[in-house]
């Protein structure tokens, strides 16, 4: 679910700002409603959706409970390893500029390189296996494709996969899906000037 609101910066427009993070407790997004069911965080709207049409489109939770234990833990893995160095390169990188902040050089190359050390996991485990959770295409995977996004473009980073040959050709396997590629037809990123 995406909501745009459009009007200039000042208070009309905050106005309906502040009413759509009062819907959300953290003051973040993403929030769904779904008939009268309203839930908030990514990762569990993720998990929701994919629960909710298992028996639709891509299967993203596994078929088997171990399956899905693999993909729970690997889910894991991206919130609490993977997301917070690469969170923290795009704020630096891409982020500070734009708000006139000086990046914050010695947080870059720590994130950097505990980024760096959590692919490194990734190209043990994707030597084994196609995708994260197994040889099939999860949420763990789908997880990945909005930060690594930002990592092999806009931040100039590509290095970082593609000096790891599996992780560059699962990159390249689930940054090709037609299910991505449509997000990024209708939500362009925006363009950042480094």
């Amino acid at each position: 679910m995406v909501v745009k609101v459009y009007g200039p910066t000042y208070a009309s427009s905050k106005r309906v700002i502040v009413c759509l993070i009062e819907k959300e407790p953290f003051g973040v997004v993403p929030v769904v409603q779904d008939g009268d069911y309203t839930l908030f965080e990514s990762r569990a709207v993720l998990r929701y959706y994919a629960e909710k049409y298992k028996s639709q489109g891509s299967d993203l939770l596994g078929k088997t409970i171990e399956e899905r234990g693999v993909v729970e833990q690997w889910l894991e893995v991206e919130a609490h390893n993977f997301h917070p160095p690469i969170y923290n390169l795009v704020l630096q990188i891409l982020f500070s500029p734009m708000l006139g902040l000086t990046a914050d050089q010695k947080l870059i190359q720590e994130s950097e390189e505990k980024l760096g050390k959590v692919l490194d996991i990734y190209e043990q485990r994707l030597s084994k296996t196609k995708y994260l959770a197994g040889n099939f295409f999860s949420l763990a995977d789908l997880s990945h494709l909005p930060f690594t996004h930002y990592l092999v473009g806009d931040m100039g980073k590509e290095h970082m996969i593609r000096d790891r040959k599996n992780v560059s050709a699962w990159w390249d396997d689930i940054s090709n899906r037609p299910s991505w590629k449509k997000v990024l037809q209708f939500q362009p990123q925006p363009q950042f000037q480094l």
